[in-house]
């Protein structure tokens, strides 16, 4: 039995969810939906952790650190910043023109470090210097960064739609992550 166009087109999301979850090659070897939980739920508690224990090292930092601080090795943590955030945007470059799956994370990532990048242009710069960082950081690598950034989110919503994960006007902090023996009996958020 094979499927028509029409009546592909004329399938709930719901039905084409199942329909694409029954189609769906299940991978071999693969984690356990237990242990996937158990992965999920450790690792979870590990970043929470770490959030809070950044809560007293974040105030401890206000408290103690000097208004004014002699860097060593000042040009090495800038050029190795930059020849990382080079590195990054190379990789991103390469993902995107090959369609690879990994322009997702490097995007990511290269937008982050580009926000880095400005943050600490301005805040470190001199007062001859502000102006350049100011504009670099408005012109360029914050611009930069929300396409970096919130590319891969887009296409990532678009892929959820285009195969039935999530409805129409669900919001991407609300998209499901793709396991499908996870989201066999639950309801799918719209």
């Amino acid at each position: 039995m094979s499927l028509t166009d029409e009546q592909i087109a004329a399938l709930t999301p719901a039905e084409r969810r199942e329909l694409i979850l029954r189609l769906a090659p299940r991978p071999a070897g693969g984690p356990s939906v237990r242990t996937i939980n158990r992965i999920r739920k450790w690792r979870t508690l590990l970043i929470l952790l770490a959030a809070l224990a950044l809560i007293p090292w974040t105030v401890y930092l206000a408290v103690t650190l000097p208004n004014h601080y002699v860097a060593r090795h000042w040009v090495a943590t800038w050029v190795g910043f930059d020849i990382i955030l080079l590195a990054s945007l190379a990789l991103t470059a390469i993902a995107g023109w090959k369609r690879r799956v990994i322009v997702f994370p490097t995007a990511v990532v290269s937008g982050v470090l580009l926000l880095c990048d400005a943050w600490f242009d301005v805040l470190t710069s001199q007062r001859s210097d502000l102006m350049q960082a100011l504009l670099s950081a408005a012109l360029l690598e914050i611009p930069l960064a929300i396409i970096l950034i919130g590319g891969p989110l887009r296409v990532m919503r678009h892929i959820a739609l285009r195969y039935g994960m999530v409805n129409s006007p669900t919001r991407f902090w609300r998209l499901p992550l793709p396991v499908p023996e996870l989201y066999a009996n639950r309801k799918v958020p719209s």
